[in-house]
């Protein structure tokens, strides 16, 4: 047998029986960190006033942040597995924090891209650990709710990020630095939250790779894939409605206004918070079939939008899409959490958000260049026709897989 060195549990574990309390102070730090990931969302209308850059350079902005998501997820969920969940979270608010002073006073494309680099590395550690560190919290009797709370956690924060944003940049002064200013306050504490985990260090085998793709056990695989092709759809859908859709209202409204388009972000994320708790009992078969519909849906009232000129179409597509993914985040994590052991649970998450952001990377640059080249209307069509069917696609793959869908 090939030698194996194992990390020591700590020597005290979380209790069974957390309250409900200290598992949503655990997932603060990831509400915290996904506040940053779409704060500047409805900033990016100052910058391309003050710097000047295209639609199709927005997204590219926007995909740097998937560059160093994806690249987090490589090393961040291995690296919580064998180290623990503060060793990891802690660098990434350091993170955080660095790219809120980058965002603050950025003044080139360089810098924008440089501050959303940092932050996909931050979120990417965060998706992995943070999530992780909540089902830790929770102990095996409660994972369904850890599930629950943690994937809250994520699109609350997600949304309340351009809210706040949107805000605050319209009614004080110094609106980028204001807006960046206070999320570091967020950050910070988070910082206090993350001191208060407890320290269980799950024991792993030490041979296999620090840097890999991440991966589950064989026999949780289907449960993964599942689970993606019906979060892949709808985080994609959702993705685009965060790069592009400034530019929509702006043409759908004739204004720039930061409110307007922070609310319409807050009203997607608002979706795919409140319907987690909605449909929270349900089979997960159920809510995954549910959340590849509401993806398909946002697609049509996106086309509708943009052929109607119709701003509450663009509004529906929102929160449809927000709804899908809120609904393909909370099957997928629960199934994971369900089958996946402890010692596997940070790296199983981080092959599930890899899954998901690819997709929700590449479409979105792809519909913004193609939007500049033949029009916005041609490229939102063309995009939500494409993402449409692969939504219908993980839906029909979720309808047979029933059996990977139970207990």
């Amino acid at each position: 047998m090939p030698n194996v060195r194992t990390i020591d549990a700590p020597r005290s574990a979380p209790q069974a029986d957390a309250s409900t309390r200290r598992i949503w102070l655990a997932a603060w730090p990831v509400t915290a960190v996904f506040v940053l990931s779409n704060a500047a969302t409805p900033l990016y209308v100052l910058w391309q006033r003050d710097i000047g850059f295209s639609r199709g350079t927005l997204t590219v902005i926007f995909a740097f942040y998937i560059v160093g998501l994806l690249g987090s997820l490589l090393v961040s969920g291995v690296l919580s597995d064998r180290l623990g969940r503060r060793p990891v979270l802690l660098p990434a608010l350091v993170l955080a924090l660095v790219a809120c002073g980058v965002f603050a006073t950025a003044t080139t494309v360089g810098m924008l891209i440089v501050a959303r680099l940092l932050t996909g590395i931050a979120v990417g550690a965060t998706v992995s650990a943070g999530m992780a560190a909540v089902t830790d919290v929770a102990g095996p009797s409660r994972r369904r709710l850890a599930a629950l709370l943690a994937s809250s956690a994520m699109v609350f924060g997600a949304g309340l990020g351009p809210f706040l944003a949107g805000a605050l940049s319209e009614g004080l002064p110094a609106p980028t630095t204001t807006v960046f200013a206070v999320e570091a306050v967020v950050l910070a504490t988070a910082g206090l939250a993350v001191m208060r985990l407890p320290r269980p260090r799950p024991s792993v085998p030490a041979t296999r790779s620090w840097v890999r793709v991440p991966g589950v056990p064989r026999e949780s695989a289907m449960r993964l894939a599942l689970g993606i092709a019906v979060f892949a759809p709808g985080i994609t859908a959702t993705s685009f409605v965060l790069s592009l859709g400034p530019s929509l209202l702006s043409g759908l409204l004739g204004t720039d206004n930061r409110i307007v388009a922070g609310g319409t972000a807050f009203v997607m994320f608002a979706a795919a918070t409140g319907v987690q708790f909605t449909v929270q009992r349900l089979p997960r078969r159920t809510i995954l079939l549910a959340g590849a519909a509401a993806t398909t849906a946002s697609m049509a009232a996106l086309v509708t939008a943009v052929h109607g000129s119709s701003a509450a179409a663009l509004v529906a597509s929102a929160a449809l899409a927000g709804a899908g993914q809120g609904m393909g985040q909370l099957g997928g994590l629960s199934l994971l959490n369900s089958a996946v052991p402890p010692c596997r649970l940070a790296e199983a998450n981080a092959a599930f958000n890899i899954g998901g952001y690819v997709p929700a990377g590449l479409l979105p640059v792809t519909a913004g260049y193609l939007s500049d080249a033949v029009g916005l209307t041609t490229g939102a069509t063309l995009f939500a026709a494409v993402l449409a069917a692969l939504a219908v696609i993980g839906g029909l793959l979720v309808a047979a897989g029933r059996r990977h869908l139970e207990g």
